[in-house]
């Protein structure tokens, strides 16, 4: 298997060097050549397997023996689910009849992250150590220098994966004040010579927007060899795959009568598009499934590309250009600042401009392609989606034709939540199932009421729960004040995080969203070196 650009199919990568080059040269996010299907009997021969073993069966469908043998890839998959705290590592919970919760959250840094990133950094460090070994003893050690943009749970969970990793620095920028106290602490109580925290004054997407510059500085990134923790690399979206199987044995095993004809309708909370891209891509291998639904919160970029074609930055349907408050939006936590950015109650979903979109554009951008030969088609898509990103950075918005929408429908469905529904929907589901969810997955169970409705009686729907409710105790505590079952240390606080927030921190003020100023912070710590570890890209 070999890997192209959404921007350009000129050069193919190998699994190894996609993973190390994050971003491509053209700006583009590396996808499969062709994306492969099961085989014939994965159904029966799948049923029982485990979250591991089922890792290793999609895992190889995607990264060639020759250049992780199984036996490898087996001792990566198991020491990096190792961490994890519950043996089906996301276990599947039912809440009614039809709707059940994917649990993505029993990983290190009690988020979702959590599974491609323990993978990632185990995956950085297997492939320096392989270049490395071959070295001589007067030739310098192949390091990697990682940074990423966090609104919250990426930059824990990539920090826990690669603390302490040999030949790696990495490099987290978050929106200083824009992330929860304990998804702060989580990262910036990590001391690790290695780990480096950058609050940088401005938005997630600033931050993710210098991380793509960085990237995009050939001469910096070949000299500082720099690799990607963010859902724009392959790996991340490859190793989120795996739940959607594993959440589809575990239905059915729920179910009175396992042969039953049930169709799943999974429903992700949504920011950057990489949790439902993983959907989309089971989907396409071949996993039996309904359209997706993306839920998003008061930054409804991605809703309003489902209702009207036209994926903008600013709602240029709305009075003056501006984006009006969610539905029942209430609160001043959803005012827009200078950016456009909303500040909402899930926080990790804050997002003007959703990155991984762009794969699931290349996808229609190709099917939408004339031409017989594959690679035209290939090619032309990737002209196409050059274009489409052009415009968005210069305009703000693309507008795509008709037919591009309609296939976008053809797979998912979108809804957005404001604000006062996610805390409508916390309250709901403690009082009538006593259970309690963080308010991302709040967005994602109010979808899921909404639409349920419309839904046949065979439709089991599938919510995506992607962090603990702890780390949200702001918003859980608000609503579930009143609640006299409720008691947070008892219901909630889990034991790893009493005293964090007290705890020693190292952490980097960045005073303003600029690249210059965090190419110094990269330079000031690590060590120049020449060449790039993804030497042929």
């Amino acid at each position: 298997m070999k890997y192209l650009s959404t921007r350009g199919a000129d050069q193919l990568l190998s699994f190894e060097e996609a993973v190390l080059a994050g971003l491509a040269p053209d700006g583009g996010l590396y996808i499969p050549e062709h994306i492969p299907q099961l085989p014939a009997d994965w159904q029966t021969a799948w049923k029982d397997y485990s979250f591991v073993d089922l890792s290793i069966e999609v895992l190889s469908l995607y990264i060639d023996e020759d250049e992780i043998p199984r036996a490898e890839l087996r001792a990566l998959v198991e020491k990096s689910y190792s961490t994890f705290r519950h043996p089906d590592i996301t276990p599947l919970k039912k809440l009614t009849d039809s709707t059940y919760v994917l649990e993505l959250f029993h990983g290190p840094t009690f988020a979702f992250k959590d599974v491609a990133l323990q993978l990632l950094g185990n995956l950085f460090e297997f492939f320096l150590k392989r270049r490395n070994q071959h070295k001589g003893p007067t030739e310098k050690p192949e390091k990697l220098t990682v940074v990423g943009a966090t609104s919250g749970d990426t930059g824990s969970a990539a920090i826990y994966g690669l603390r302490n990793k040999a030949n790696v620095s990495i490099f987290i920028l978050h929106p200083k004040g824009r992330v929860s106290p304990i998804q702060e602490a989580q990262m910036t109580t990590v001391t690790d010579p290695n780990v480096h925290n950058l609050a940088v004054q401005g938005t997630f997407d600033d931050c993710q927007d210098i991380v793509k510059a960085l990237f995009g500085d050939r001469e910096f990134n070949a000299t500082h060899r720099l690799g990607a923790v963010n859902s724009i690399n392959w790996a991340r979206i490859l190793a989120q795959t795996v739940y959607y199987f594993l959440s589809y044995f575990h239905l059915r095993r729920q179910l009175p009568d396992p042969n039953a004809d049930v169709e799943i309708q999974y429903l992700v909370p949504t920011g950057n598009f990489g949790d439902i891209l993983a959907g989309y891509y089971a989907k396409r291998m071949g996993l039996p499934m309904g359209r997706l639904g993306v839920a998003t919160n008061a930054n409804d970029i991605l809703a309003r590309f489902w209702r009207s074609g036209a994926y903008e930055k600013v709602d240029s349907s709305s009075p003056a250009g501006q984006s009006e408050p969610a539905a029942g939006a209430s609160d001043g936590k959803q005012g827009a600042d200078a950016s456009g950015v909303k500040e909402t109650l899930s926080p990790a979903m804050d997002i003007l401009v959703s990155s991984n979109f762009e794969r699931l554009l290349w996808y229609l951008a190709f099917e939408t392609a004339e031409g017989a030969d594959l690679a035209e088609r290939q090619r032309k898509a990737g002209a196409t989606i050059a274009d489409w990103m052009g415009k968005v950075k210069s305009d703000g918005r693309v507008q795509v034709p008709v037919a591009v929408l309609e296939l976008a429908r053809r797979d998912f469905f979108a809804e957005r939540v404001s604000d006062s529904q996610t805390l409508e929907t916390i309250k709901y589901y403690f009082e009538s199932e006593h259970y309690i969810a963080d308010p991302h997955t709040a967005v994602g169970l109010c979808a899921a009421r909404t639409v349920a409705s419309q839904n046949p009686p065979n439709v089991r729907q599938i919510v995506l729960s992607t962090a603990h409710p702890a780390k949200f105790s702001e918003a859980v505590t608000r609503a579930l004040q009143g609640s006299p079952s409720f008691d947070f240390e008892r219901d909630l606080l889990p034991a790893e995080f009493k005293g964090l927030l007290e705890r020693e921190r190292r952490v980097i003020d960045v005073e303003a969203p600029d690249v210059e100023l965090v190419k110094r912070v990269i330079e000031k710590y690590v060590v120049p070196t020449v060449g790039q570890v993804g030497a042929s890209v």
